[in-house]
């Protein structure tokens, strides 16, 4: 059936299946469809057609009804469908049909009609058909020649692997009939071997080839193998199989042919149960077309995901099996012509070629200008890729082709960029060229200058930065604390002077200003200044000093002043006075105490704070003493009060008086000129105290002058005498006491001072009493003093009490008149004020202000409020009003008591609650409880410097403490007991403070199962375990995804695991056990258990751990710390470690699992449920079918046990191990790797050099004579030797090896007697094998004749040995020579050493050896190793049909897989891929012999393509943010770089999620190391002299070895290794070119460009050899392109021990984003090598007839024609080549994915 421009939807109804053909659409009103037509199809089949109404509709309702009665069917079609196909329908049944157009909700009249099939088919012509063959199985599907009605008639051609799913959900009705569907498909392409090749994998579990590509030659054995097919049953792990086609389908041994497209087609019922993505994308970027066909419960998206794009041809999904057919003729139409259009882009690519010469100049910050020259062809655009080279995104450049330069514009400075140049042609692009080029730097501002400081201000200049867009301006304070309130200012380009507001006064600032270009900052330049501080007032003038008052007077300094603060006090303190004014300039101070010094200090307030103090000081004037205040004039009633005037600038006098034991107070107000007053009305026999004071200009008061007067009593008369009237009437009274005063009041004292006025007093009496009750009793004392002495203190008085003072002048003749004055002491006045600072969280600081009154000093008291203690107390001077309290509680309140010691006593305290800072966390909480564990976690607090968490169980006290560091929010105990109830404290230390407790209560989990029952009785030893002998390692994935249950579970497998073990300990296997989640937990060493009981024990006893899945960092301890003599690691005994993870890793596995591998270990990996399968596989060994076992849930282990027990047990071996050789695996023993004759480890050994092997590939060991290599028995056999085995060499005799017997290879026991071993008698020419037998008697067998005489002849053979315990055979270079009966072997002992090369001659340790070359020893564990051995190391036996490809030979193969070379060229942006490991540096060079030095030969062509080796150093690269490794990729196909978005940042691990479908391409890695220079190969044709070279510098001289005959296969060597190089050279350059034509996406260019290389270490000149037939001409090959790196390859010719180089420096930059395409890698040159003896210079011939056994070396191996037959671009198996195409359309117009 043919389908034009036709979309097909599939609806399954209940009684048929209706298949609707949806075709052009019609536009219209709602009307009727017209022209109902039937059309038979089949006895059960019919389609129906019908005319579109006209008008607008929105589709049909198809309606069909059996006439008989029963369920109407209706299916809703599209407006486009004009046709629909019924299938499933009753030849006998009448239906009726309606067919109904429909527009929303409105419907037309129906097209109705009546059928039935039998009467349709009567009234049909009648036409031959097509006979339909039941088969048996119940159905009658369409024959290939009934339904194919298409043929594929193509020229081109294809190679096609079906992969067909053959699970359980299939069935194995539904699989016959996917076999029909093959059938179809099979029959629509021309096959053959020359034709279209298919192939077939069929899977499910595991997959397996059912027959690749070449196993049939015609259509008809591909047809009747697919009718063969069985049926295979399992699970459905499609990514697993879709790798395995991948690894095992599309390469050549399978028939995979280079420059052929290459299908691949998926068919499956159901949705993998693996990750598909990783392996579906290897096949495509490899260059598979993948089509997906889904059938029933296959994922639609799942499919999509695998097939490639577009989806609407390449993904077919239908409902049941039985409609597979339906999609043939799509299928083989689409594929027919994908296979067509990839044939002519081949052919395109054929025509294309990059542009050359990349010149970069005018560079600047910001740009720099690209030249290049123009590429071959019709150029349409070139198209200029750039990016920097520490990570970014990808921007382009597009110009005409007729431009050949371009200005790389708005580039950040200082960067190296890396760029890509595209020839763009009208169907197609060309590969890149590539360079880099570094910007310069930004220009700085300069002459930055900082002015016009001001308080809040400073001014900012510098000159102009040519090309800025603008400043940005940074500043902030540096004084602590306000460091963080940076501040920022961005200005134009035009402004280079700014003034920076705002700023606080007195505060050192640093100011950095940047250059802005576009969003990016030039280096910044940075100033420091200091604004200044608050301007005080200035000029201070204090005038009018009186007694009382002063005025103030000063000049203002800024007008930003809002007013001024003024504080005067006296000088003791007693006296504080404070005052805000407003902005004036004068003010008047009253209320001044005369006589007073005191300070003043003038404050100017501005916003910002207060000024710095202008201060002063001056003292206040005395008040005049009332002179002569005299009472006389004394009546009853009345007396004269008279005093001297005051003085001028005082004003009025007030007068008071008062009876001294009470009464009224009486005042008068006098002026200031008077100076007397008669006060009258006073009472009889009174005495009275009288006041005088001065009520001065301002209000205020001076001091009081007092007196005292008595009026007489009433009964007194003026005596008779007469008074002249001149005479005053007091003289009688002598006072003698003027202006009494009582000042200098304190709490306890107060002071007396009295005017003499006359000088007859000879004492005065001094009586003080309190001012109440009665007079009589309330007397203090009295006290004399001297009558020249005017005052005196009276103390201690009480505080706080009024007293009265009576001075009494004492004459000779009697007393004078009494003066009395009143006084009042101070109360007792405590600190006050009190203020706290400098709190921290075990101290703080209180301040106080003094009392007015005198103290003695300070008691503090103070005492925690909310917890029991001490009162604490400390004592402190007068002086001190501040103190700092230390050795506190952190967050405790304190209750403060502040005394002040007085004369009088304590003070009332001042009292006060104070608080340190709290010092402990906050949000403790407990997570993840389980059972034995749980975790606390808590809120950071900002200054803690580590935490102590103590776990106490509340049952049985038992405790945990741990101490974790400050920066940590959470920490988890184990090992505790389930069900319990638990207190959690977190205290906080600050050093070596440490805050209080923060606790919590919290319960762990119950036991949720019993815990798992073992057998009472220790399992016995299987059979295949008992001659196990390794050290065995389980590592346990102890994450929380396990739970305890299933742990339990884990716990039984390795109890079963292990108890299937013999002997346990040093003699037998040693058991080591790891529980890993973020930290590995060691449960128990190698060598703690040395019995089966103690060890099962001690697995029964293994606790859940608990946390996340860091498996590589597990692998890395286990390495580390397990793997040691420390925890028992026996040296020669297999290393195995069992993996079991139930989840993907969370770190990289691949990295550390490689390197283990690499160094030996045997990694078993045991995935259960949610483990990622293709992570498994990495950390595997291979093969993985071995190493690599999948559960679904922990209950399924029982399925692997016994299979994995063999499987390690076999590996542990210590008789046989298995071991990785041939790429299979073989028990017996790696001997060159135990003896360390391999590339990285010979160098250690003393007397031996590497050279060139049979093959420039291969290198092998010259042992010198005595090097007498050696190596402890118990290291090589500790188990002994088997029964039954092969010994292999691959050597040489040379020319200087001695004409007498030696032993190639034997085993001495501990006396150094020989117990087996190999003999060579170069005299003789005979070959012996000896040993002892079964009864200990010593036997020997020796072969002889022209056979074994060959190999002596100085050329590489072959050696088998086969040992049987009947038979001992000789087989050499294939070919058995012959065999002699022997009886069985007595084992060996292992307390000796096997050694090789010994002279028989030798006694005792220390014998002789001679001088030999060894290239293979191995040891199997067989006797038909030798008949399956072909020998292909030998270059005259080498099969190239059958033998696999020379490791880094000039082959193309995609075999060739070798060692990392130099990193290509990246590729355009890739899928993120896995962290990859960081390569090792290359072993040292051989030690050789120092050759006499000749003549400098010619400069020699460029070796080829080496191993990696040391990296050249380079410039430091520019520091980035520190992230993973990334792998380094592997050389991918040439594309242009699309544009791809920059990536987030890494975070912190999540759960791990369903997988997603491929993310943002990661950045290519870096260019890689360039490799050390190639070995030269083997003898080739001889060379003519060329010119002389430079001669090159020695390297540093290494141990003078003997020297060597002279010979003539030096010289022949270097000449042929020259002549090969030449060869890989030329062929490795055209083979890149054809390739890419063949594979349709372009690949990285592989254009050799060499680095002159030093010249080598001349050699010794050798005699001419004799030179062969000289062959016809080869025909040209096809050129290929370069394979990828192989492994290391050989050492050159024996030179002077050269040094280690430098390893490369640089800091690691950050993870890049996604990247184009990177520069084009550089191969290192090798050494060229002397010249050889002049010799005749043919054409490169075949490989010539080999001759007879002569003195000189064999022909050169490799030559152009060896590559005739290969094609295709070798590729890395484990990591493809990936190019992603961004959209369809760039497919469609670039002809080619990631171009």
């Amino acid at each position: 059936m043919k389908i034009f421009q036709c979309k097909m939807r599939y609806w399954l109804l209940p009684s048929f299946l209706a298949i609707a053909y949806f075709c052009t659409i019609v536009q219209g009103q709602v009307a009727p469809p017209t022209r109902l037509r039937y059309n038979v199809l089949s006895h059960d089949s019919i389609q129906i057609s019908w005319k579109a109404p006209k008008g607008k509709f929105g589709g049909y309702k198809l309606l069909v009804t059996p006439a008989s009665g029963g369920k109407t069917n209706q299916l809703n079609l599209q407006n486009t469908a004009t046709k629909a196909i019924i299938q499933g329908l009753m030849p006998d049944q009448d239906y009726a049909v309606q067919i109904i157009a429909y527009n929303k909700d409105k419907e037309s009249k129906p097209a109705q009609g009546q059928f039935r099939i039998k009467d349709l088919e009567k009234r049909k012509d009648p036409k031959p058909r097509v006979k339909v063959v039941d088969k048996g199985n119940g159905t009658r599907p369409s024959s290939p020649e009934e339904e194919v009605k298409f043929i594929c008639k193509t020229p081109a051609i294809a190679d096609i692997v079906i992969l067909v799913d053959g699970s359980w959900s299939i069935g194995r009705f539904n699989f016959r009939l996917i076999r029909l569907f093959l059938e179809n498909l099979v029959t629509a392409f021309n096959v053959g071997s020359e034709k279209t090749r298919i192939g077939l994998a069929q899977y499910s579990g595991d997959p397996r080839i059912e027959w690749h590509l070449n196993a049939f030659s015609t259509k008809d054995e591909v047809i009747e193998a697919v009718r063969n097919l069985p049926y295979k049953g399992g699970n459905t792990l499609t990514g697993l199989a879709l790798n395995y086609i991948f690894e095992n389908s599309f390469k050549p041994e399978a028939g995979a042919r280079s420059g052929v497209s290459k299908i691949g087609i998926l068919i499956t019922d159901g949705k993998s149960q693996d990750d598909i993505i990783p392996p579906s994308r290897n096949l495509r970027e490899s260059g598979v077309e993948l089509f997906a066909i889904g059938v029933k419960n296959a994922d639609v998206n799942e499919l999509q995901e695998i097939a490639s794009e577009p989806d609407s041809t390449h993904v077919y999904n239908v409902a049941e099996f039985d409609l597979m057919h339906t999609v043939v003729e799509s299928l083989t139409r689409t594929v027919c012509s994908r296979v067509e259009e990839q044939d002519k882009e081949i052919k395109a690519l054929a025509t294309i070629g990059p542009p050359t010469e990349l010149i970069t100049s005018e560079v600047t910050a910001r740009s720099f200008m690209v030249n290049w020259t123009h590429a071959p062809g019709n150029v349409e655009k070139y198209r200029v890729v750039y990016y920097p080279t520490r990570g970014g995104k990808p921007d382009e450049v597009v110009v005409d082709g007729s431009v050949s330069s371009t200005v790389l514009k708005n580039l950040m400075s200082l960067t190296e960029y890396q760029i890509a140049v595209f020839a763009i042609y009208s169907r197609t692009a060309s590969e890149g060229l590539r360079g880099t080029e570094t910007t310069l730097a930004l220009p700085m501002v300069a002459d930055l200058e900082l002015y016009d400081v001001t308080e809040n201000s400073l001014r900012v200049k510098w000159n102009t930065v040519p090309g800025a867009s603008g400043y940005l301006i940074l500043y902030a304070p540096l004084t602590e604390g306000l460091a963080e309130d940076e501040k920022e200012m961005k200005i134009g380009e035009t402004h280079t002077d700014v003034e920076l507001r705002g700023l606080l006064p007195n505060t050192e600032y640093t100011i950095t200003v940047y250059a802005m270009f576009g969003e990016e900052a030039s280096d910044p330049v940075t100033g420091q200044e200091t604004t200044l501080p608050l301007s005080p007032p200035r000029n201070l003038r204090i005038s009018n000093i009186g007694p009382n008052s002063a005025r103030l007077s000063w000049d203002p300094t800024s007008t930003k002043i809002s007013g001024y603060r003024i504080v005067y006090n006296n000088v003791d303190g007693t006296e504080i006075n404070e005052v805000e004014v407003d902005s004036i300039t004068t003010f008047p101070l009253k209320g001044l105490t005369p006589l007073t010094e005191y300070n003043i200090a003038i404050f100017s307030m501005y916003d910002e704070g207060q000024s710095e103090p202008l201060t002063g000081i001056f003292t206040t004037e005395e008040v005049p003493s009332e002179q002569y205040l005299e009472i006389d004039e004394v009546t009853t009633d009345s007396f004269r009060v008279t005093w001297h005037p005051l003085s001028a600038d005082e004003g009025q006098h007030k007068l008071m008086w008062i009876p001294v034991y009470g009464g009224k107070t009486e005042e008068v107000v006098l002026e200031e000129d008077q100076d007397s007053y008669v006060i009258e009305g006073l009472e009889p026999g009174t005495e009275y105290e009288v006041s005088l004071l001065a009520v001065l200009d301002d209000g205020s008061e001076s001091e009081v002058v007092t007196a005292v007067g008595t009026t007489f009593d009433s009964a007194w008369t003026e005596p008779a005498t007469t008074i002249p009237p001149t005479t005053p009437v007091t003289s009688v009274f002598r006072t003698g006491i003027r202006n009494l005063v009582v000042d200098d009041e304190t709490s306890s004292s107060l002071r007396v001072k009295w005017d003499i006025s006359d000088s007859s007093v000879q004492q005065f009496r001094v009586t003080y009493l309190t001012a109440q009750g009665d007079p009589a009793e309330e007397v203090v004392a009295t006290v004399m003093v001297p009558g020249s002495q005017n005052h005196l203190l009276l103390k201690p008085l009480l505080s706080d009490t009024e007293y009265k003072v009576t001075v009494t002048p004492i004459y000779t003749d009697g007393e004078g008149v009494s003066v009395s004055a009143p006084g009042k002491t101070l109360p007792l006045s405590g600190p006050r004020n009190l203020r706290v600072s400098e709190e921290w969280y075990n101290r703080l600081r209180i301040t106080w202000d003094p009392p007015s009154s005198p103290v003695k000093g300070y008691r503090i008291v103070y005492k925690p409020v909310s917890v029991p203690g001490p009162t604490l107390e400390t004592f402190v001077g007068a002086d001190i009003n501040t103190i700092l309290i230390t050795n506190l509680l952190s967050g405790m309140d304190y209750n403060v008591k502040i005394f002040a010691s007085q004369a009088s006593g304590f003070s009332d305290a001042l009292t006060g609650v104070v608080k340190t800072l709290p010092l402990d966390v906050t949000n403790l909480q407990a997570n993840r409880i389980e059972m034995t564990n749980l975790c606390a976690q808590w809120q950071l607090h900002r200054h803690a410097t580590a935490y102590r968490i103590v776990i106490e169980s509340l049952q049985d006290k038992q405790k945990q403490e741990s101490t974790v560091g400050g920066g940590t929010t959470r920490h988890c105990f184990y090992g505790l007991q389930p069900d319990s109830e638990y207190k959690i404290s977190v205290y906080t230390k600050l050093q070596e403070l440490e805050g209080p407790s923060v606790s919590i209560m919290e319960k762990t989990r119950p036991l949720p199962t019993q815990p798992p029952t073992f057998p009472p009785t220790i399992p016995p030893a299987k059979e295949v375990c008992k001659a196990a002998k390794a050290d065995l390692v389980f590592m346990v994935d102890g994450s929380w995804s396990i739970g305890d249950d299933n742990f339990n579970k884990i716990v039984n497998f390795l109890y079963s695991t292990v108890g299937a073990l013999d002997k346990i300990g040093a003699d037998g296997t040693q058991v080591a056990m790891v529980q890993f989640t973020d930290d590995p937990r060691t449960e128990f060493q190698l060598n703690a258990y040395k019995t089966k009981e103690s060890l099962l024990d001690a697995i029964k006893r293994i606790s859940y751990k608990g946390g996340n899945t860091k498996t590589g960092r597990a692998i890395k301890y286990v390495r580390d710390s397990l793997f040691t003599a420390e925890s028992g690691t026996r040296r020669g005994i297999p290393k195995v470690i069992v993996v079991i993870t139930d989840g993907r890793s969370q770190d990289d596995v691949n990295k550390i699992s490689r390197e283990m591998q690499s160094d030996g270990y045997n990694i078993f990996a045991i995935g259960v449920a949610d483990a990622d399968y293709s992570e498994l596989v990495s950390i595997g060994s291979k093969p993985s079918a071995r190493h690599v076992f999948f559960v679904d849930d922990f209950d399924a282990f029982k399925k692997i046990e016994d299979e994995l027990i063999t499987f390690v047990c076999e590996t542990a071996s210590a008789t046989c191990p298995l071991v990785h050789k041939y790429g299979i695996d073989l028990a017996g023993f790696k001997m060159m790797e135990m003896f360390g004759l391999v590339e990285k480890d010979f160098s250690s050994i003393e007397g031996v050099s590497m050279e060139p092997g049979t093959f420039n590939v291969y290198p092998c060991y010259q042992l010198h004579e005595d090097a007498l290599v050696s190596q402890p028995t118990k290291y090589l056999h500790p188990g002994g030797l088997p029964p039954n085995y092969t010994i292999s060499f691959l050597f040489r005799i040379l020319p200087d090896t001695p004409e007498e017997p030696f032993a190639l290879w034997e085993i001495l026991n501990k006396n150094s007697d020989p117990l087996v071993g190999v003999i060579l008698d170069n005299g003789g020419k005979t070959l012996t094998y000896f040993n002892y037998d079964y009864s200990g008697d010593f036997q020997t067998v020796t072969f002889g004749g022209p056979e074994i005489r060959k190999i002596f002849y100085g050329s590489f053979h072959k050696l088998h040995i086969v040992v049987s315990k009947t038979l001992a055979k000789v087989v050499i270079d294939c070919k058995q020579v012959g065999e002699k009966a022997i009886n069985a072997s007595a084992n060996i002992t292992s307390d000796g050493v096997e050694v090789l090369g010994r002279m028989v001659r030798s006694r005792g340790p220390n014998g002789n050896s001679v001088p030999f070359q060894l290239q293979m020893f191995d040891i199997v564990c067989s006797t038909s190793w030798a008949n399956k051995d072909k020998c292909c190391e030998l270059p005259g036996l080498r099969d190239e049909e059958t033998c696999p490809e020379l490791p880094n030979s000039c082959s193309c193969s995609e075999l060739s897989k070798g060692a990392l070379g130099p990193a290509g060229p990246p590729g355009s942006p890739g899928l993120r891929g896995p962290k990859g490991q960081q390569g090792e540096l290359g072993p040292k060079g051989p030690e050789g012999l120092r050759g006499e030095t000749g003549p400098s030969g010619p400069q020699g062509p460029p070796g080829p393509q080496g191993p990696s080796g040391l990296s050249i150093q380079g410039m430091p690269g520019i520091p980035g943010e520190k992230g993973e490794k990334g792998d380094a990729g592997l050389p991918g196909p040439q594309g242009v770089p699309g544009g791809v978005g920059s990536p987030g940042r890494d975070g912190s691990p999540g759960q791990r999620g369903f997988p997603g479908k491929d993310g943002a391409s990661g950045p290519p890695g870096p260019p890689g190391l360039i490799g050390i220079p190639g070995a030269p190969g083997v003898p080739g044709i001889t060379g003519s002299t060329g010119p002389q070279g430079a001669l090159g510098p020695p390297g540093a001289p290494g141990l003078k070895g003997e020297r060597g005959e002279r010979g003539d296969l030096q010289s022949q060597a270097m000449v042929r290794a020259v002549a090969r190089q030449v060869c890989e050279q030329l062929i490795q350059s055209h083979m890149a070119r054809f390739t890419t034509i063949l594979n349709q996406i372009p690949s990285h260019s592989s254009s050799v460009r060499t680095i002159q290389g030093p010249p080598g270490e001349p050699g010794r000149p050798g005699s001419p050899g004799a030179p062969g037939d000289q062959g016809p001409p080869g025909s040209p090959g096809f050129p290929g392109n370069a394979g990828v790196p192989g492994t290391p390859g050989e050492r050159g010719l024996t030179g002077i021990k050269g040094e280690k180089g430098n390893p490369g420096i640089g800091t690691q930059g950050p993870r890049g984003p996604p990247g184009p395409a990177g520069p084009s890698g550089e191969s290192r040159p090798g050494s060229p090598g002397p010249p050889g003896s002049p010799g005749p210079r043919g054409p490169p011939g075949h490989l010539g007839v080999p001759g007879p056994p002569g003195p000189s070396g064999q022909p050169g191996y490799c030559d152009p024609s060896s590559c005739s037959a290969y094609g295709g671009r070798a590729s890395h198996p484990d990591q493809p080549e990936f190019t992603p195409v961004q959209d369809e359309l760039e497919a469609m117009e670039l002809w080619g994915p990631g171009i």
